[in-house]
């Protein structure tokens, strides 16, 4: 594992919500050995309406600083053990969490409740989540502070629920939490997820599913032979399962988008539903490629992409 990893940077707006963001990501920059970045912007949007005169412009950019400041100084008594800088950004919301996410190892935030407008008002959309160049953490609910639930990740056989297992053991193993990875199907599906064979009667469907499931969380656990990995197979919507399963965990990792005429597990709709009904942080995998210092996201073993 290289040491040089990027920061986890953490858009803050000084909302309550967007604290409890920022304390979780102190502990994950803590549990990655890494710095973290405390992030505000001074625009009020990316629009036509954008500015507001010269001294507006200022004294939002010094509000944006002293939230910046106040944060950094309330995570370095948390987390003394964890360099913490601050940047404040003149551009958009959007455009400053993309930017940041070019040279990230992480990118979290908080639902979009900010209460001081100009600053971080808003978290992410799903475009940005799936445009962003590293995985984004949404922290939300009650599991904000949970520290000894189970990472729980969705999986589906795409490119991005691959990578989202490579997450999902990475974060399972700095924890020292059980990883269950779950897949879930239903009636309205007209595939065979992992490649089975169509003709395969749906009583057999969630047997096979598992068994397959079983057989790539092995190879990875090759890799992470300290991790104990359970797998679950159920017949449901899978947002209903992973928004289920969240009230326990302390983190659901997903994929942005999954393989396409599936179940709808790690698809957008997916995704988009944990994203507001999750009751833990949900890390959100946009890309396939591997960000510096992390495993390569190539499953080993047996190939069940596309």
């Amino acid at each position: 594992m290289s040491t040089a990893l990027d920061p986890v940077v953490v858009g803050v707006d000084g909302s309550e919500p967007a604290a409890v963001a920022a304390r979780w990501a102190a502990r994950e920059a803590a549990l990655w050995g890494t710095s973290l970045t405390v992030l505000t912007v001074s625009a009020v949007d990316e629009g036509p309406s954008a500015g507001g005169g010269t001294e507006w412009q200022a004294a939002k950019e010094a509000l944006a600083q002293d939230v910046a400041r106040t944060t950094r100084d309330e995570l370095t008594a948390l987390e003394p053990g964890v360099p913490i800088t601050t940047e404040t950004s003149p551009a958009g919301v959007e455009t400053a969490l993309r930017q940041a996410s070019r040279h990230a190892l992480l990118l979290v935030v908080g639902p979009p409740t900010g209460t001081l407008s100009g600053l971080l008002a808003g978290s992410p959309d799903a475009d940005l989540i799936a445009r962003a160049d590293c995985p984004v953490v949404i922290v939300r609910g009650t599991g904000a502070t949970r520290t000894d639930g189970a990472v729980v990740v969705g999986v589906d056989g795409s490119p991005m629920s691959d990578a989202a297992i490579a997450w999902a053991f990475e974060e399972a193993s700095r924890r020292e939490a059980r990883l269950v990875a779950l897949h879930a199907w239903h009636d309205s599906y007209s595939g065979r997820p992992f490649g089975e064979n169509p003709a395969t009667p749906l009583i057999d469907v969630g047997e096979a599913e598992q068994r397959v499931l079983a057989q790539r969380l092995a190879a990875w656990h090759d890799r992470f032979p300290h991790v104990e990995a359970g797998v679950v197979v159920e017949r449901d919507q899978p947002r209903d399962r992973l928004i289920d399963r969240s009230a326990e965990a302390a983190v659901v990792v997903l994929g942005s988008r999954g393989r396409g005429g599936f179940t709808g597990m790690v698809l957008g709709s997916t995704t988009h539903a944990l994203l507001h009904h999750a009751d833990c942080p949900v890390l959100v995998v946009g890309s396939a490629r591997s960000p510096r210092g992390i495993r390569a996201f190539v499953p080993p073993g047996r190939d069940f992409g596309p």
